[in-house]
């Protein structure tokens, strides 16, 4: 069994449809049918992303092995923030309004932490008052949703879409929302700033 065909068993197992499952790991629907069809081998991040949605690990996913340790693993606590401003040190930042747990297997691919969505930009994907746990890396692909800093302002969430002229962050609620294109002399002035990718996504009720 492929690692695609055991994320469509796990799938039907929950009676779960691509888009929800996509949605809920931050993922593109295409992507994830591709994956499960053959067509796209499955990322390192995608494999832990989906194993955490699943509760199962890494190994069952990509090699079909079962291990008890899962479930007894403790999670990785990781901070809430309110916000992320420039010039202050995520681990420095005061304002932590909760705690997050991430799987031990996605805590060993980076450093992270958590940011408490504000704002309407995201929706309805994000809604105000999800919080998105996210990979501290200073650059991410095109198409990857990011924290991002502009001017020294608050980190905004967003998807990135990368050009040769520079790049273009754009809300999902974009009847309300415009996309906001920043050339590549801008990112260096102003400067704009990749702070992280947003690698799950966690809604609240």
């Amino acid at each position: 069994m492929t690692p695609g065909q055991r994320i469509t068993k796990l799938r039907k197992e929950k009676d779960l449809q691509q888009k929800e499952v996509a949605e809920a790991i931050g993922m593109n629907r295409i992507i994830l049918n591709r994956i499960e069809l053959g067509k796209r081998p499955l990322r390192d991040d995608e494999a832990v992303a989906l194993a955490d949605y699943f509760h199962v690990t890494t190994d069952y996913l990509l090699k079909g092995k079962v291990s008890e340790q899962n479930h007894s693993s403790r999670g990785v606590r990781i901070p809430v923030l309110g916000r992320v401003v420039a010039g202050i040190p995520i681990e420095a930042v005061e304002e932590i309004l909760d705690y997050e747990e991430i799987t031990p297997e996605l805590a060993a691919t980076g450093e992270f932490f958590a940011l408490k969505i504000r704002g309407h930009s995201m929706e309805p994907r994000m809604m105000e008052g999800d919080v998105v746990i996210v990979r501290k890396q200073e650059d991410v692909e095109s198409g990857d949703v990011a924290i991002v800093l502009v001017n020294g302002n608050e980190a905004t969430v967003k998807r990135v879409k990368k050009q040769e002229e520079g790049i273009t962050l754009i809300a999902t609620n974009t009847s309300v929302y415009e996309p906001h294109f920043y050339s590549n002399k801008e990112i260096k002035t102003l400067p704009v700033q990749i702070l992280g990718k947003v690698v799950e996504l966690r809604g609240k009720f």
